[in-house]
């Protein structure tokens, strides 16, 4: 324990001089000894009143409450292990048209916002959950909040559109981290290259030898990123990656669906407007679709920040790899003011020697 005014506690001197005149007024009351032809006689006056240790209860609890007072007058701070920041969970969800392949029974799409569904319904009510929808262009259609039933209603509205902007995704995860959390920053204009103007599809592998996992201390805050596919636009997904290890933001990248899709089956509420299909914030480019999961893409960016990969061919494999979403809080020391404290239980205590005092007739 720290003191921020270490020269209050010079008022604790005062006790024992405190002490000294009690025990100095406690002799000058002591009765003096008178001759009386009949003791019992004086007994049955005093009564069976007996002194003992309890008279100096009054004194003991009012020194205690005066030196509880000057230790909090000196501002004692203790560095203490507290919760950094209770864990959020961005989710950026693939509603690009692949998600209509029939692979994954009743479509992928479907499959997808089930598993999302359980997976809401099994965090802690305090996590704060928000969504990114991404397809052409990425954007937050739920900001982070512990409002289950809106995040439900969201995500079981949400169409699908054209293209795949993984990269986008991620950097607009980043931005909705840093809305809720200060010690993350949000993307800075000229932070991340601008995407090449003919983007090579498949893009090439990243050498996964040649990554570096973050240096940066991990936030408690996590992404997880549910894809089908492969990037088409925008942002370079290993671009987006490099802005999110350098906050700490460790991203979880899902790759959903077979290897053998077969054809694509959208409902008329899954069609929507192709809300997504017309570029954004962070660029659009080449209209190709991809059925497939561009897996070293996404074990680049896992290995990046310092997260993990996880494909999921089926439904009851995303349950699972949403469920290895890790959810622990990370913890910080923290400087905290104990002075509220000492001045409560100080007054607490002078009121406790007035009462005992009192009913002790103590006072004249």
């Amino acid at each position: 324990m720290r003191f921020a005014w270490p020269a209050a506690l010079l008022a604790l001197a005062i006790i024992p001089l405190l002490i000294a005149a009690y025990l100095w007024a406690q002799r000058r009351r002591r009765p003096r000894a008178i001759q009386h032809s009949n003791v019992a006689l004086v007994r049955a006056a005093l009564g069976s009143r007996k002194r003992s240790w309890t008279r100096h209860l009054p004194l003991v609890a009012i020194l205690l409450g005066l030196a509880s007072l000057a230790v909090g007058a000196a501002r004692p701070t203790s560095q203490m292990q507290v919760p950094k920041n209770r864990t959020s969970i961005i989710v950026a969800l693939d509603v690009s048209r692949s998600m209509c392949s029939i692979d994954v029974d009743p479509n992928r799409l479907t499959a997808a916002k089930k598993a999302l569904q359980e997976f809401v319904d099994a965090q802690d009510p305090q996590t704060r959950i928000g969504l990114i929808a991404f397809a052409g262009y990425a954007e937050m259609v739920a900001p982070p909040s512990t409002d289950r039933d809106q995040l439900r209603a969201t995500l079981d509205a949400l169409p699908t559109g054209r293209g795949t902007a993984i990269g986008a995704a991620i950097l607009r995860s980043v931005d909705a981290i840093a809305s809720i959390n200060p010690q993350v920053a949000p993307i800075g204009p000229d932070e991340v290259p601008n995407p090449p103007q003919e983007q090579q599809f498949p893009l090439p592998a990243p050498n996964l030898d040649k990554i570096s996992p973050p240096t940066a201390d991990p936030v408690a805050d996590v992404v997880v990123l549910l894809t089908d596919g492969a990037n088409t636009r925008g942002v370079l997904p290993m671009d987006a990656a490099a802005a999110a290890a350098k906050r700490g933001i460790r991203v979880f990248p899902i790759g959903f669906g077979t290897t053998n899709p077969t054809r694509m089956a959208c409902t008329a509420d899954q069609l929507g407007s192709d809300a997504y299909a017309e570029g954004g914030p962070y660029g659009s480019g080449n209209m190709a679709q991809f059925l497939l999961v561009d897996e070293p893409t996404l074990e680049g960016v896992a290995k990046a920040t310092g997260a993990s990969y996880s494909p999921a061919r089926s439904g009851a494999e995303l349950a699972q790899a949403l469920g290895d979403v890790p959810k622990e809080t990370i913890l910080t020391t923290q400087k905290l003011e104990l002075s509220p404290a000492f001045a409560a239980l100080g007054a607490m205590l002078l009121l406790l020697g007035v009462v005992i005092a009192s009913r002790q007739r103590v006072f004249p």
